[in-house]
């Protein structure tokens, strides 16, 4: 991956290390943990959301590149290829076919296509920030290398109350060189920390409902152990999927796996039920983050169809949690 943001070419992923709360490196995270610890016992060292500086923020014009290698380790990531004989997942995770056929490219690839694109920096509280929803629209299919551009800007900001937070929703929208939109990526942060800034506290979607009917299928898909590190190559290298003692002293016994990565296996196991491989069949995916997954669970999904609009759940029924609501799929 290689990004130019307003400079000279940087290799690496731009912004590599600051995807879910903005933590660059193992050393930050400490001092937010300490940071943390002050907000509890009553201090906050950040000031007050500016609700109109925050919804004029934009960042214009971000310039990515990504090539097959990219492709491939996501979608290995979220575990296509896990039969190394099923010839419908190795079109995501091998080019190198006897019979020569396309590369494949996972929708939600573009989630971390142009990683770490952000309107700028957004004056909250990061230690008590989580993600809480994704939502992309596809409007053309990702080709398996390219030149990428995003541009960032923040859509709304709901003011829940001083003890109950504020949730700050911006999209991404990725172009090819040719400037059309390849796909729109709507990102919503929870800043549990930031609430009562005297904003407005409506201006989110309402989310989607699922039916009340029982299921009309599900499917069990497994997560490795060792999936969190595998995901995390992908850009997301937050300590909390990886460090087992930055987890512990987070509140978690073990790495938790990444929300994003979850996200992705949602898309994968609508891919293979419902859009028979066909990553052109999707025009949306949109989920709800509820509870963790650790890397070994085995997620269940399950899901609704009605015509062209597929609404989905996941679960962990080892453990008895809703990792995924108000999950909803359009395909073409």
């Amino acid at each position: 991956m290689i990004c130019v943001a307003d400079g000279p070419l940087l290799t690496g992923r731009c912004r590599v290390d600051v995807i879910m709360t903005g933590l660059a490196s193992l050393a930050q995270a400490e001092r937010d943990l300490k940071k943390l610890g002050h907000f509890l016992l009553g201090g906050k060292d950040t000031v007050p959301i500016n609700y109109e500086e925050l919804m004029a923020m934009k960042n214009l014009g971000l310039r990515y590149a990504y090539g097959d290698r990219e492709v491939m380790l996501y979608a290995y990531a979220i575990g296509m290829g896990a039969d190394p004989m099923d010839e419908k997942e190795l079109a995501f995770v091998n080019e190198a076919a006897a019979s020569p056929r396309p590369l494949k490219v996972l929708p939600t690839f573009a989630s971390v296509a142009a990683a770490g694109a952000e309107p700028g920096a957004m004056n909250f509280n990061n230690v008590l920030v989580v993600d809480g929803e994704r939502d992309i629209t596809f409007h053309k299919p990702l080709a398996t290398a390219a030149h990428i551009t995003a541009d960032s800007s923040v859509l709304a900001v709901s003011d829940k109350g001083k003890d109950k937070g504020a949730i700050i929703r911006f999209q991404n929208v990725l172009k090819g060189r040719d400037g059309e939109p390849l796909a729109t990526v709507v990102i919503s942060y929870f800043a549990r920390g930031d609430g009562g800034f005297g904003g407005p506290s409506d201006g989110q979607p309402k989310p989607h409902q699922l039916p009340t009917r029982a299921p009309d299928k599900t499917i069990d898909i497994p997560t490795r152990p060792d999936q969190a590190l595998i995901y995390r190559l992908c850009g997301d290298r937050h300590p909390l999927h990886s460090d087992p003692e930055y987890a512990k002293r987070a509140g978690f016994p073990r790495p938790i796996l990444q929300g994003m990565c979850t996200y992705g296996i949602t898309c994968r196991g609508i891919l293979q039920t419902y859009a028979d491989y066909d990553p052109s069949a999707f025009q949306r995916h949109a989920a709800r983050f509820s509870a963790p997954v650790y890397p070994g669970d085995t997620v269940t999904l399950d899901m609704w169809k009605d015509a062209n609009v597929i609404s989905f759940e996941a679960k962990v029924k080892e453990r008895g949690v809703t990792v995924i609501k108000n999950g909803m799929t359009v395909l073409r």
